[in-house]
């Protein structure tokens, strides 16, 4: 526990649903991955994906926050098992960047770019929009989402504290 609450880490193609207020929920480091926040203001639930790539392709299991096109409906189904209601679910997302930049690379693969375009056509598909983002650009950030208010607080090296 922090004086800021209890912070909840979401690694790596992870997913994270509470409704305890005092927790903060945190994905720390992310580069291309993609930290998909939704809240439901009214019941207090919270969730976090933490997207590592655009597509489930089957090979490895079923359904995976891993993946934007099946973290956002397991999303979705959790925090209304906790009493969300989808309707008022408010989506904000961060991360897409393009951190290598190297001679002759040119962003060949694009990941960054992949995965956010991937996420907001699943949240669209779940009929919801994405209410805020902050995606792109070549920096790595951190986010925390704190539930007690639903505010998302990006951080980046050498820059401000950003709410989304």
């Amino acid at each position: 526990m922090t004086s800021q609450g209890e912070t909840i880490v979401v690694g790596m193609g992870e997913m994270r649903v509470t409704n305890s207020s005092s927790a903060v929920l945190t994905c720390l480091g992310l580069g291309s991955c993609i930290a998909l926040c939704a809240y439901d203001p009214v019941s207090r639930v919270g969730g976090m994906a933490h997207v590592v790539l655009p597509h489930h392709d089957g090979r490895d299991g079923g359904p995976s926050p891993k993946y934007a096109d099946t973290a956002v409906p397991l999303l979705l189904r959790e925090m209304s098992r906790c009493g969300a209601v989808t309707s008022r679910i408010v989506v904000k997302m961060t991360g897409g960047a393009q951190l290598v930049a190297t001679a002759g690379f040119n962003g060949i693969f694009k990941t960054g770019e992949r995965n956010a375009e991937a996420a907001k056509a699943a949240v669209v598909r779940e009929g919801l929009a994405v209410a805020a983002s902050e995606l792109g650009g070549h920096r790595g950030r951190t986010v925390r989402m704190h539930l007690d208010t639903g505010k998302v607080a990006i951080t980046s090296s050498g820059q401000e504290v950003k709410d989304l």
